[in-house]
């Protein structure tokens, strides 16, 4: 009987290692002793901002030299991040007067209803991924103050109609979320002295297919030259590895 058993498995062996199609994708490598978080748990602040791959630093150097940047790019490439830390260093260096960070409002594909409090409390879930941004190059402490005073201000993307933002750094995330309509009257608040930078991934759209306009927005804007668009790719991602591989198959 176990002569049998024995056999039996060997002829099923060879099904068995057949029984997928395409060969397992290799965890994407992020670099030679690249790792944010293990070992340096207790790691002091780190004011500058380094780029952890070519098109991090391409877009580093575009918000720099560039009145108006498109970062654009899957989720966990670093846009918000970069932009919000160029931001805050602007502002440390006297470059601009304020910060005014905006995303829509919308839900990931799940319907939260009527949430309770405030209207600043009602907006906080959706702007929270800004906040723990600033909070990180800032500190929650001076966060608070710097909100308190209008020297950081955090609006949804209704709140922007009729503004014009002078001396200013604005961030405009998660775009791919606005219409074409909504990404052309935002690109028209930019005022003087100021720098505007729109971050998005159009894969990762929450809207109807077709209604958003980052995509478009952003071909047409390619073609001036005061004007940088950056496209990053899954190959850019800075999370888990496992992230750019599930990104390069789903």
């Amino acid at each position: 009987m176990a002569r049998r058993s024995a056999k039996s498995a060997a002829a099923r062996a060879p099904q068995d290692h057949h029984r997928y199609d395409n060969p397992p994708v290799p965890l994407h490598p992020l670099g030679v002793g690249w790792d944010p978080i293990d070992g340096h748990r207790d790691q002091s602040y780190k004011r500058t901002i380094r780029p952890q791959n070519d098109n991090q630093r391409r877009l580093l150097e575009a918000m720099e030299d560039h009145p108006l940047t498109l970062a654009i790019g899957p989720a966990g490439t670093g846009k918000t991040y970069l932009a919000i830390a160029t931001a805050v260093r602007h502002l440390e260096e006297g470059r601009i007067d304020r910060i005014v960070l905006s995303r829509p409002a919308v839900e990931a594909g799940e319907n939260l209803g009527y949430l309770p409090g405030t209207m600043e409390e009602k907006l906080l879930p959706y702007l929270r991924p800004l906040y723990d941004a600033l909070s990180d190059r800032t500190g929650g402490k001076r966060l608070k103050a710097l909100i308190a005073d209008g020297t950081i201000e955090i609006a949804p993307i209704a709140y922007m109609r009729g503004r014009t933002l002078n001396n200013c750094f604005v961030v405009i995330d998660e775009a791919q979320n606005c219409t074409y309509g909504q990404i052309k009257m935002l690109l028209t608040r930019l005022g003087w002295h100021s720098r505007m930078v729109i971050t998005g991934d159009p894969d990762q759209t929450d809207l109807l297919p077709g209604v958003s306009g980052l995509a478009e927005i952003a071909h047409r804007l390619e073609a001036l030259e005061d004007i940088a668009v950056v496209q990053l790719t899954d190959r850019d991602v800075v999370r888990h590895p496992l992230v750019s591989c599930m990104l390069s198959v789903l």
